[in-house]
C-alpha cells in the first residue's frame, strides 16, 4: 500500500497513542490497588487471586510478538484500532464477573485487546517522529505510562471507597471505543496504514503462549503442589518443549514473528534483558506493597492508592528529563543509575517495620519511581534505534512483550516467594483473611520478597552497563 503525501499531525497521533496507553497502563494500577477488595468479595486465597493482574500480563506478553509481527502486514492501524475496541468490550466482562475464575477469564480477554494496543504504539511514535527526537517522543510516552500509573492507585481507591470494584472497569468502555473510532480515521492512509505481502506466522504465534504460560503457572503455584511433583514437572515440560520448538520454528521459516538474528545486536539484546529485570524488581514492589499498607500499616483503600501515587507520579516527572538527555548522553549511565537506585530502594523497603508512617514510605516510594524513569525511555530509545527500519513493528512488539514477561515474573516471583514463606512458617495457612496474629509472618515473607526484588535490580544494573556506549549523533 502506498503512503500517503499527507502526513497526520505527530501530536495528534501523539494523542491517540498516549490515550491508548493511558487506558492499559490506568488498568492494571486500578486492579492492583483493587485486589484486596476482590479477595475479599470473592473469599479467595492470594494465590487465586495474583491471577487477576497476571493473566492479563500473561496474554499480553504471549501475544505482543505475534501482533508486532501483523502490524507490519496489516498496518498499524488496523491491529492498534481494532485492539481499542477489544480492551473496550473485555472491560465490560470485567465488571460483570461473578467469580474469580470468570474475572480472570475476561482479564485474559482484556490482555488480548491490550497486547494489540502495546504492540503498536513505539513503532507509531518512531514511524511519527524523527530521529533526532526519538528519546523525547519516548520520555514524552514514558510520562503517559507514569500519568496511567498515577492515577490509578487514587481514583481506584477512592472508586472502591464509595462505589465498588466494578467500576474501575466501567469507565474504561466509552473512552476506549471513542479513540478506536479516532484512531482509524486519522492514522489512514499514513505510514501507520503501511501494509506488506507476506505470510503471518501461525505456528509461531500459537507456540509463544504455550512457552511462557505452563511455566507461570509452574512458578506460581510450585510452592503448593511440590517443586517435583507431576503437576510442576508437566507444565515445565510443556514450556521447555513448546521453547524448544518455537526457537526451531522461527530459525527456519522466511518471515518469523519474531528475527532471531536481532539477537545478535548487543544494544537491541542486553537492554531487553536489563528491562525484564527491572520491571520484575519493581512489579515485586507493586504486587505487595498494597498488601503491606493496608494489613500491618492499617491503611484504607484510599489511603493506601494516595500512598500508591508517589513511585508513578515522579516517575511521570522524570521520564521527559531521562528521555531528552539521553538523546545526548546515550543510555548506558542512565540506565546503570536507574537500577541502581531501584535496587537499593528495594533494599531500603525490606528493613520497614510494621505500622509504617506515610511519610516514611513515600519517600522510599519515590526512589523507586525516580530510579524508573531514569531507566525507561533513554532503554527504550536505544531499543528502537538499534534495529532496521523493517523491523520497527517487531522490536516495539518484543520491547512492550520483555516488559510484561518481567511484569509477570516478578508478580510469580513475589507470588512464589511471600506465600511458600508465609506457608512454611504458619504451619500451612494461605493468606486469605489477615489477623493481628499474623504480624510477624507476614512482615518475614514481605521482606523476603522486596530483598529478591532487590537483588534482581542488582544484576539488572551490571547487564545494563555491560550493553556498552550507544551514545546517537
Amino acid at each position: 500500500m502506498e503512503e500517503s503525501n499527507i502526513a497526520p499531525n505527530k501530536w495528534l497521533v501523539f494523542v491517540l497513542v498516549a490515550v491508548g496507553v493511558f487506558m492499559s497502563t490506568l488498568d492494571g494500577s486500578i486492579v492492583n490497588i483493587a485486589l484486596p477488595a476482590i479477595m475479599k468479595d470473592f473469599v479467595v486465597p492470594l494465590a487465586t487471586i495474583e491471577w487477576v493482574p497476571m493473566i492479563y500480563l500473561l496474554t499480553i506478553s504471549s501475544l505482543l510478538l505475534s501482533f508486532g509481527r501483523l502490524s507490519d502486514i496489516r498496518g498499524r492501524r488496523w491491529v492498534y484500532s481494532r485492539g481499542l475496541f477489544v480492551f473496550s468490550i473485555g472491560s465490560l466482562f470485567c465488571g460483570t464477573a461473578q467469580n474469580a475464575l470468570w474475572l480472570i477469564a475476561a482479564r485474559a480477554f482484556q490482555g488480548l485487546g491490550a497486547a494489540m494496543i502495546m504492540a503498536c504504539t513505539t513503532a507509531l511514535m518512531v514511524d511519527t517522529f524523527p530521529a533526532s527526537e526519538r528519546g523525547k517522543s519516548m520520555g514524552m510516552i514514558g510520562a503517559v505510562v507514569a500519568s496511567g500509573l498515577t492515577v490509578g492507585p487514587a481514583l481506584g481507591g477512592f472508586i472502591i471507597h464509595f462505589f465498588s470494584w466494578q467500576t474501575i472497569f466501567y469507565i474504561n468502555i466509552p473512552i476506549g471505543i471513542v479513540t478506536a473510532v479516532m484512531a482509524d480515521r486519522v492514522l489512514k492512509g499514513g505510514k501507520a496504514d503501511m501494509t506488506r505481502a507476506e505470510p503471518f506466522d501461525r505456528t509461531g504465534a500459537l507456540l509463544l503462549p504455550f512457552s511462557l504460560g505452563p511455566f507461570l503457572m509452574a512458578a506460581t503455584h510450585g510452592y503448593d503442589w511440590g517443586y517435583t511433583s507431576f503437576e510442576t514437572v508437566s507444565l515445565l515440560c510443556v514450556s521447555l518443549i513448546s521453547a524448544a520448538w518455537l526457537i526451531r520454528t522461527e530459525r527456519r521459516i522466511a518471515y518469523p514473528i519474531f528475527k532471531p538474528s536481532l539477537l545478535r545486536i548487543r544494544l537491541f539484546t542486553f537492554p531487553l534483558l536489563a528491562s525484564m529485570l527491572l520491571f520484575s524488581s519493581l512489579f515485586i514492589m507493586i504486587f505487595l506493597m498494597p498488601f503491606y499498607l493496608m494489613h500491618p500499616c492499617g491503611f484504607s483503600v484510599h489511603q493506601a492508592g494516595y500512598v500508591m501515587v508517589t513511585p508513578f507520579a515522579f516517575l511521570f516527572v522524570f521520564s521527559p528529563l531521562a528521555g531528552s538527555l539521553s538523546d545526548r548522553i546515550g543510555s548506558r549511565i542512565l540506565c546503570t543509575l536507574g537500577l541502581a537506585i531501584l535496587s537499593l530502594t528495594l533494599l531500603l523497603l525490606s528493613q520497614m517495620p510494621p505500622f509504617s508512617n506515610p511519610l516514611s514510605v513515600v519517600w522510599r516510594l519515590a526512589l523507586v519511581g525516580i530510579g524508573t524513569a531514569i531507566f525507561t525511555a533513554p532503554n527504550n530509545a536505544t531499543v528502537m534505534s538499534a534495529v532496521p527500519r523493517e523491523y520497527m513493528g517487531v522490536a516495539s512488539g518484543t520491547v512492550a512483550t520483555v516488559r510484561n514477561i518481567g511484569m509477570v515474573l516478578g508478580i510469580a516471583l513475589a507470588g512464589t516467594i511471600f506465600n511458600s514463606t508465609f506457608y512454611r512458617l504458619s504451619g500451612g495457612l494461605h493468606l486469605k483473611v489477615y489477623r493481628p496474629e499474623l504480624e510477624t509472618i507476614f512482615m518475614t515473607a514481605f521482606q523476603y520478597a522486596m530483598l529478591a526484588g532487590s537483588v534482581c535490580a542488582a544484576v539488572g544494573m551490571v547487564v545494563a552497563f555491560s550493553r556498552g556506549n550507544d551514545k546517537r549523533k
